[in-house]
């Protein structure tokens, strides 16, 4: 293994282009991403409410979730297990995968739009969209990817301007205000003062 390491070195060790760090760290490229970020949140609130209340609802909040079952049964699935997952799991939950769909839809922008648990919601709207590629279907799924992939790489910067930038300048001004002490527990010195 160590001569393995000599020839390509350690991996904690290896640093990254200077232009990179500059990306991940420049306040002006922070407008650019939290851009990305309040567009992708802004289709994602679209697609969201169109399933909650708009044009898409019947079929996905009424009709036992007609939609989600229509397209489960009769979707491309990239792989034949991932269509037996449709068929057995998707199709016969169709009216709850319909709610979670369309409430899922819509929370991810929501906290999109506002910054607050940007690297989860990026998250989710990544894993939204692998299981509408697997299930066939490809439309804005890689467009919409790449903003997800580059808000999560971005999460600093991409979330400086929103709640998590709040709350995280919050939490360096008041470091003491998150500092948690279980009832009945005592430090050292609480500890020596009380013999």
């Amino acid at each position: 293994m160590s001569t393995v390491t000599t020839v390509i070195g350690e991996p904690a060790k290896r640093t990254s282009l200077p232009v990179w760090e500059s990306l991940k760290t420049s306040k002006l490229a922070a407008l650019a991403w939290t851009a990305m970020r309040a567009w992708l949140g802004v289709m994602w609130i679209q697609a969201g409410s169109a399933k909650l209340w708009g044009a898409e609802a019947a079929g996905f909040l009424h009709n036992n979730g007609a939609g989600v079952a229509g397209f489960a049964a009769h979707g491309t699935p990239a792989y034949s297990w991932w269509g037996s997952f449709l068929h057995s799991f998707v199709v016969p939950n169709a009216g709850a995968i319909g709610v979670l769909v369309a409430a899922g839809e819509f929370a991810i922008g929501v906290a999109l739009v506002a910054g607050l648990f940007t690297r989860v919601a990026a998250l989710a709207s990544l894993a939204l969209l692998f299981t509408y590629v697997m299930s066939g279907t490809a439309s804005v799924c890689a467009f919409y990817a790449l903003f997800a992939i580059v808000i999560l790489v971005m999460w600093r910067t991409s979330s400086w301007i929103g709640a998590d930038g709040l709350i995280a300048s919050y939490r360096q001004h008041h470091p003491n205000l998150f500092t948690f002490h279980l009832p009945g527990a005592r430090g050292a010195a609480g500890t020596a003062a009380a013999h």
